[in-house]
């Protein structure tokens, strides 16, 4: 089965950026869609990006227009570019398909600072 590594996540002050990196062990192309989701803590792990195999994107609320999600299937990554962040965005940030079936990585911590 596919394994993610997730990675890019730091300590950023509000307004700031932050790239994160989705790498996988075996091949993503025929994996539909794929998507970022995050955990605030004592809150459920919601999803906030998403992407289709052909391009197709799709983000929640709280953060279209600041978030872009992208993949690459040649190298197998999927990408997510954070802008305008806001301290509302710390969280643990996971990548996965949509819906959810391959195995949680370790996630990455994002933390946005006011």
């Amino acid at each position: 089965q596919v394994q993610l590594v997730e990675s890019g996540g730091g300590l950023v002050q509000a307004g700031g950026s932050l790239r994160l990196s989705c790498a996988a062990s075996g091949s993503i192309f025929s994996i539909n869609s794929l998507g970022w989701y995050r955990q605030a803590p004592g809150k459920q792990r919601e999803l906030v990006a998403a992407i289709t195999r052909g391009g197709i994107t799709n983000y929640a609320d709280s953060v279209k227009g600041r978030f872009t999600i992208s993949r690459d299937n040649a190298k197998n990554t999927v990408y997510l570019q954070m802008n305008s962040l806001k301290p509302e965005d710390t969280a643990v940030y996971y990548c996965n398909a949509v819906p959810y079936w391959l195995a949680w990585g370790q996630g990455t911590q994002v933390t946005v600072s006011s």
